[in-house]
This record gives C-alpha cells, sequence and structure tokens, in this order.
C-alpha cells in the first residue's frame, strides 16, 4: 500500500483523533471484484490414466467440482477444453488438433451448469493447448483483468503453435491476461513448457503428483486468478451543501465523487455518543504517471447544526495513486458527548444532526473525472466501564518453522483471507498484486508479523519492483507501514526491527499518547496487506513466493461495557461491550465474539502486470 501522509487538526474542544471503531460489514455491490476467467482442462487419451480417484480425468473433475462449489458467487468463471471430438490416431491428428471446445462462456457462475459441463466431459483426443489458449482468450473479455488456469497431463502434441509462443503473443498484444498453469503428473518436458507459459504472461506454475493433490491446488490457483478489488455499499447521493445533505444512520455506503467536489452528509447523534465517519476513493491504475504529479488529497470536515463550522478538519493523501491504492480517512466526532453552555460552539455540542463533509481537494494526473466514493459511518455509545487500563508494550513474534500452510490472499480487506492463529502462512504474488489477510484479535490479544520475499531469479535493476507490508487497524487506519525495492533476491519486511506488531488490545488504548497505540483499542479482524509492485520490464514477470511469519498472543479480558446496547452499528451487544460478528450477507458470524470488522476498498490489480514502479521502490521508508 502507498505511503500516507495524515494531519489532523482538532481544534474544537473535545474533538479527539484516531479513535477506532469497529465497522459493519461491506455488502458487495457489483461483479467487477471478479477478474473472469477460463478454465482450460486436458481431455486427452492421456488423461484416462489410472489415479487414486480412478482415472485422472475423474481427479481433474473431483478438483473443478471443488472449485466450482468454493467460488465467490459473482465470479466469472468458464470453461474450455480438448480432445473430445476426435480419437487420439495419427489419421485423427488433424482434426484433433482443432478440437477445441468452449463449453461455458466466463458470465457469472452457474454452478450447476458448470459442474455438469464438467461432468461431460470424456478424454479421447490429442493435446492442442496452443490453440486452447488463443479460443480461451477469445472468449474472454476484451478489456481489464483476465485470467487462464489450464490443467493439463502432458505437453503439447500439435505444435505449431507452440503454446509458449502463444502465451508470448498475446503478451505482447498488449492484453490484461494472465495465465496460471498446472502441471497433473507431468514429465520434464511438459513441465517446462507449462512453466513457460506462465512465467511468459506473470503466471503460477503448480505440479500436481496426483488426484489429491490436484484437489487442493485447482481450487488455491483459480481462487488467486479472481481476486480483485470492487466498490460497494448501499447507493447514496452526497449534496452540495450541509442543508441538502441526505440523513444518514450507521452503515456503509456507496456514492461518487468528482475531481475538487466537496460531498456533504448528515448523521443524528445522540447526546453521550461518539460519531465514526469514514471515506474510502480507490484510484485505478494509470501506468506511466510521474511520481512529483502521483499525489491525491481527501479533506473531512465537521458541521454542527446551522451549519456551523466546528473546526474539525482530517487531511489523508495518498502518495502513489497510480499504483492502485485507496484513500482512506476518518473523522471521529465526540461533540456529543459535550454539554451545553449557551456559548457561541453550542451548535458543535450535545445530541443532534451533524453534517460531514469530504471533499476531493488535490487530483493527481490521468485520473478519472468522477471515482466511486465508499463511506462508513458509525455511532458508538458511551461506556460505564471502558476494562483494564491501556498498554504500549508490543506482542513478541516467535518465529514458527517448517513450511508454512498455503494460504491465498484475497484482493480486498472484503474478501481478506483468515489467518488461523500463530504460525507460518505461504502465498504467491504476481507483480502488480496487493494482498490481504485478516487476524482476529479479542480483548487482550496482540500480533505480531514479518513477511518474507523469497527468490524468484530476478536479474537486478532491470527488475526491481516496489514490495511493502501495512498493518490496518479495524477502522482501516494504518498502524504500521515498511516498504523496500526488490530485485529477486530474498527480501524482507520490515527490513529494521523484528517486526510488525500490536499492543493487547484494548478500549483504554484510545488514551494513549501514541498515536498508533490509539488505533488499537478496539477488538475485532486486524488486516495485514502485502504488495509486490510492478516491474518496468517484460522480465520482471516473474511471481514471487512469499511466507508470512505470524504470532497471536496474550490472554482473552473482558472489553468496554457500553452504557446502552445496539452496538455501533445497531447490532446487539453482547456482555461487556462485546458485538454479535456480522458477516458480508448480514448473517450472524459468531454471537460470541466481537464485531466482524471490515473496511471498504483497496484496489488491487491481482492480475495486471503494468509498469510503474521506479521511485518510490528506490527508496526503502518507514513510517
Amino acid at each position: 500500500m502507498s505511503r500516507y501522509s495524515k494531519f489532523t487538526a482538532v481544534i474544537a474542544a473535545g474533538v479527539v483523533a484516531c479513535v477506532p471503531v469497529a465497522l459493519p460489514a461491506v455488502a458487495q455491490a457489483d461483479d467487477s471484484q471478479y477478474a473472469p476467467t477460463m478454465l482450460i482442462l486436458d481431455a486427452s487419451g492421456s488423461m484416462q490414466r489410472p489415479d487414486p480417484a480412478g482415472t485422472m480425468m475423474d481427479a481433474a473433475k473431483n478438483a473443478v467440482r471443488t472449485f466450482v462449489e468454493s467460488a465467490p458467487a459473482a465470479a466469472k468463471v468458464g470453461l474450455t477444453t480438448y480432445g473430445t471430438g476426435t480419437g487420439n490416431t495419427e489419421a485423427e491428428k488433424a482434426a484433433g488438433c482443432r478440437d477445441v471446445s468452449v463449453l461455458r462462456q466466463p458470465d457469472t457462475i452457474d454452478r450447476s451448469a458448470l459442474i455438469g459441463a464438467v461432468d461431460g466431459i470424456q478424454p479421447r483426443g490429442w493435446t492442442p493447448m496452443g490453440v486452447s489458449l488463443r479460443e480461451a482468450a477469445r472468449a474472454l473479455p476484451d478489456s481489464g483483468p483476465r485470467s487462464i488456469v489450464l490443467v493439463s497431463d502432458g505437453d503439447d502434441t500439435c505444435s505449431p503453435p507452440d503454446p509458449c509462443d502463444v502465451a508470448r503473443e498475446l503478451k505482447q498484444q498488449g492484453l490484461d491476461l494472465v495465465v496460471h498453469t498446472i502441471g497433473f503428473a507431468v514429465a520434464d518436458t511438459a513441465r517446462a513448457q507449462l512453466r513457460c507459459m506462465a512465467e511468459a504472461t506473470g503466471g503460477t506454475y503448480n505440479d500436481a503428483a496426483d488426484g489429491p493433490a490436484l484437489k487442493e491446488i485447482l481450487p488455491r490457483v483459480s481462487t488467486a486468478a479472481l481476486r480483485n478489488y470492487r466498490a460497494s455499499g448501499t447507493p447514496i447521493t452526497g449534496a452540495g451543501n450541509y442543508a441538502g445533505a441526505p440523513v444518514a444512520g450507521a452503515g456503509h455506503y456507496l456514492d461518487t465523487i468528482g475531481q475538487g467536489e466537496t460531498r456533504y452528509y448528515a448523521v443524528d447523534v445522540p447526546a453521550g455518543a461518539t460519531a465514526y465517519f469514514t471515506g474510502i476513493v480507490s484510484f485505478p491504475r494509470v501506468p506511466g504517471v510521474s511520481v512529483t504529479d502521483d499525489f491525491n488529497t481527501l479533506q473531512s470536515r465537521v458541521y454542527g447544526r446551522d451549519g456551523e463550522d466546528c473546526l474539525a478538519i482530517e487531511t489523508e493523501q495518498a502518495s502513489k495513486s497510480s499504483d492502485g491504492v485507496a484513500l482512506t480517512i476518518t473523522q471521529t466526532w465526540e461533540g456529543a458527548t459535550k454539554q451545553r453552555t449557551g456559548g457561541s460552539s453550542d451548535k458543535c455540542k450535545g445530541d443532534g444532526r451533524y453534517y460531514f463533509a469530504l471533499t476531493w481537494d488535490r487530483v493527481s494526473d490521468g485520473v478519472p473525472p468522477r471515482l466511486p466514493l465508499e463511506l462508513i459511518i458509525g455511532v458508538e455509545p458511551g461506556v460505564t466501564d471502558p476494562g483494564p487500563a491501556g498498554v504500549t508494550t508490543q506482542t513478541a513474534l516467535v518465529e514458527p518453522s517448517g513450511p508454512g500452510t498455503p494460504v491465498t490472499g484475497a484482493g480486498s480487506f472484503t474478501e481478506a483471507v483468515t489467518l488461523d492463529g500463530s504460525g507460518r502462512y505461504s502465498d504467491t504474488l504476481r507483480p502488480g498484486e496487493y494482498v490481504f489477510y485478516r487476524v482476529r484479535l479479542d480483548w487482550g490479544r496482540g500480533l505480531a508479523y514479518r513477511v518474507h520475499f523469497e527468490e524468484n531469479g530476478g536479474q537486478g535493476l532491470d527488475v526491481i519492483s516496489n514490495i511493502a507490508t501495512t498493518l490496518y487497524s479495524p477502522l482501516g487506519e494504518e498502524i504500521d507501514f515498511d516498504t523496500a525495492a526488490y530485485t529477486g533476491r530474498a527480501g524482507v519486511l520490515p527490513t529494521s526491527d523484528p517486526a510488525i506488531a500490536t499492543t493487547p488490545i484494548r478500549y483504554a488504548n484510545r488514551d494513549a499518547n501514541d498515536s498508533a497505540v490509539r488505533k488499537q483499542s478496539v477488538a475485532g479482524w486486524y488486516y495485514i496487506a502485502v504488495k509486490l509492485g510492478s516491474t518496468f520490464t517484460e522480465g520482471g514477470a516473474t511471481p514471487v513466493p512469499i511466507r508470512l511469519d505470524l504470532t497471536v498472543a496474550g490472554n482473552p479480558e473482558p472489553g468496554p461495557t457500553y452504557t446502552t446496547n445496539g452496538g455501533v452499528f445497531g447490532e446487539d451487544a453482547g456482555p461487556n461491550g462485546k458485538p454479535i460478528a456480522i458477516t458480508a450477507d448480514g448473517a450472524d458470524e459468531d454471537s460470541s465474539q466481537t464485531m466482524w470488522v471490515v473496511i471498504g476498498a483497496v484496489i488491487v490489480v491481482g492480475v495486471a502486470v503494468l509498469a510503474g514502479i521506479i521511485g518510490l521502490a528506490l527508496a526503502r521508508r518507514r513510517r
């Protein structure tokens, strides 16, 4: 994530910045999170060979079913196969090498139809991988990120065209396409060919020795091909002045904002409550923009009754917008906790209707005139008992051992993969990707982590890219950040400290002098983002294996007791201030745990291999 510069002006009495609050789950609004993906399944005669599942074809079908059943409902997935229309005799070769069928277009997934198409495949013929790659690419949309996942048990038996040449050809056409390949019990020749196809497009290659391995690998690779970002929320239209501002209750909303525009929203805040207002603008990737012209700024302000300026100002800046960042800004307003005294500032005190204004006031080159704007609004009651005193001692990292549990980081906060406690986790990033993981921290618990970037055969400064990691609070505020340059050799983040870490999570942390500790005062999901920036040469398309070492420690503690039930977003509060967690579709996740916390909107280009990281990658900076 691009480094943010934050400036906070708190002028009105009683305004406290950086007070975290748990956020509601985000309802998904459109299908743009998922890059359309085509599965290519080998149905040549050799797939009739035996496997623990029956035949290799049986094993491949089982693996596809597993993926289809677990794929997101809005995913766009198609199916192509080859080898079903002819036998594999020499007399049938000419026809067999044209035998490619698109069984399902890459539309929003129809699970039963896709599984039915897979079940009907009968392996018989030749292996025209190069032709199938072209046909699959034609079936995908003409623009935007796209993916192909190809499973084969051997090398191409129909060349020309050579499948690796086809992959290079597609990339040279400027297609935003990534090819992932899986070798299913393949020999060295086929392995080299499949690996070449993947590397030519910035994709990944995986070996599956048998059916059980394929059943584990295919869903993980296919899910990685789909990770991308989409804006979401309940539609709302902000006004150009406070008088026309729509009244918004607690929740997550979706609007748009134009360059230099200010949007107003109204929130009714009861006496004694704290209001939270978060704005998120996601910037598209724009390669080739000069770093000096690559800044965007958001500003938020609070207005009281009759539009009185409460002089509470927040400003956030994204310094590398063209790298696909989400710029977030959070306003914490405690005016309703103050008593009116009859003075001139009374319009900014006590219960009543307050107005939050958001301005996109600095605009970089190359961005669209309007962008999606996500809003997260919460109203938090006061507490009768804040629980244990605040603490500043960070959690210590205990380095785990072993190769690590494979995980697939997601393209956004709302889809972030859960890391189940202490341990070592492994993933693979393609150039240009941001991926997100989440860790639950209940009251009294803390985390520490470190990210290792493994060697990928890079060639020095020709393939330099920026690597970064950011730890976020449940509010979406940055707790810690580190970045460095990567040239294909092993690296680690953070570069200087043992780990990036939190203190034990306590409500009273919000009173700490350290601004980072103040962001560690709400239990819930904490987010780890890991970035592998794009290189500026074609030779820098090779994926990078990473491993993430994580420690989750601390004794569970009672949390705060709120003055009223209802929670920050209207959900029923449990004992000790532990609200019920809410899943993305609105269902209860776990009534015994603290609130599920979600922030919206970090743009991720998971499948794009674009030029762009030059200036920022050369300078390692630590917040």
